[in-house]
């Protein structure tokens, strides 16, 4: 047992030695809530002024650009199929012209236009795929249900879910466009969205891409500013969801949910370290949770029954590729995570 004990914390030490963010040149001031990493050497980053970063060669070189005529825009999600096509999200408010999607097929050298809304109470959270046909958005509520578009066209062409298949919503019930994990595509059918706002977290589930959707209450508290703000599942059945409180960041407040079942039913785990807000969650080889938000970045070796600190840095979105461990936050901040001797 001893010996067995001393194996494990070598094992840790050597994570944490080896485990640090290496910052990458970006060359803006844009704040980034979302990142794709397609591969370990292709990202995708969206960010504020109308911004976009993209790498085909594992941060070597970055590309930076804004969508002409989207300066004012705020890409709060970004979808990449390739090194060429991906989908930029816009979060905002429709009324003011700030909830539109923009389309590549040319690596960003130009950009199309293919949804957009002026629709008083649209306010976009998330958007995801299940392959490159079939994808999902979504937005706050309008008329207590979320807004929910499907497209299965690679995103050419929305349509809207008819809104007899959403459950109503708590009262104020809301989501959070912070990492662009708040909506996830599981499987070939399956998706969940996550909130708060309400009196207590919710997460909504569809088994049939989208066409009608159930919800969970969670033992969660939520509130106006504070609830679930990222998911990811790593098989059909098991899967995580992080959240906090976005005024009080650093605040001791239950942060982690887990599924065992397929979303059925969700468990309060152990508060991640550092406590407070974690805004998203990835899975490195299937074998590794790290969770990112603004009051720093944790990894956990158990699936969320322990958590264990690799720094403060304050970031908000992260995506997982490979080897490829990419996350971005505020102030042109986009960083690698470096653990060469993980494996080892």
């Amino acid at each position: 047992m001893k010996v067995i004990f001393l194996l494990i914390i070598y094992q840790i030490i050597i994570f944490q030695a080896n485990a640090q963010w290496i910052k990458q040149v970006s060359n803006t001031d844009a704040s980034f809530r979302s990142v794709c990493a397609v591969t370990d050497k292709i990202v995708w980053i969206g960010g504020s002024k109308g911004t976009f970063l993209r790498t085909i060669d594992g941060g070597k070189i970055w590309k930076i650009n804004q969508i002409l005529g989207a300066e004012t825009l705020d890409f709060r999600d970004v979808h990449a199929f390739d090194a060429k096509v991906a989908i930029l999200m816009s979060a905002g408010e429709a009324e003011k012209g700030n909830a539109k999607f923009y389309r590549t097929i040319d690596g960003g050298k130009s950009w199309k236009g293919v949804y957009q809304t002026d629709q008083k109470g649209i306010f976009f959270d998330g958007i995801d795929f299940w392959d490159k046909q079939n994808g999902l958005a979504f937005s706050d509520p309008i008329d207590g249900k979320f807004f929910i578009l499907r497209t299965k066209d690679g995103g050419k062409t929305w349509f809207p879910i008819n809104p007899k298949n959403i459950p109503k919503i708590q009262e104020n019930e809301a989501a959070f466009a912070a990492s662009g994990t708040s909506l996830i595509t599981v499987g070939r059918k399956d998706a969940y969205l996550c909130t708060g706002g309400g009196e207590f977290a919710q997460i909504y589930k569809t088994k049939n891409q989208g066409e009608n959707w159930s919800v969970v209450k969670t033992s969660m508290p939520a509130g106006k500013t504070n609830g679930l703000f990222g998911l990811r599942f790593w098989n059909d059945h098991y899967g995580i969801a992080v959240g906090g409180n976005y005024q009080e960041v650093t605040k001791e407040i239950p942060n982690v949910l887990i599924t065992t079942d397929g979303g059925k039913t969700w468990q309060d785990s152990p508060q991640t370290n550092p406590a407070g807000l974690k805004e998203g969650v990835s899975i490195y080889k299937q074998k590794i949770l790290i969770a990112v938000g603004p009051s720093g970045t944790c990894y956990s070796k158990d699936f969320g029954k322990s958590w264990i600190e690799i720094d403060k840095t304050p970031l908000h979105a992260i995506s997982i590729s490979g080897d490829g461990i990419w996350a971005v936050g505020g102030k042109g901040s986009v960083f690698r995570l470096n653990l060469e001797e993980l494996d080892r």
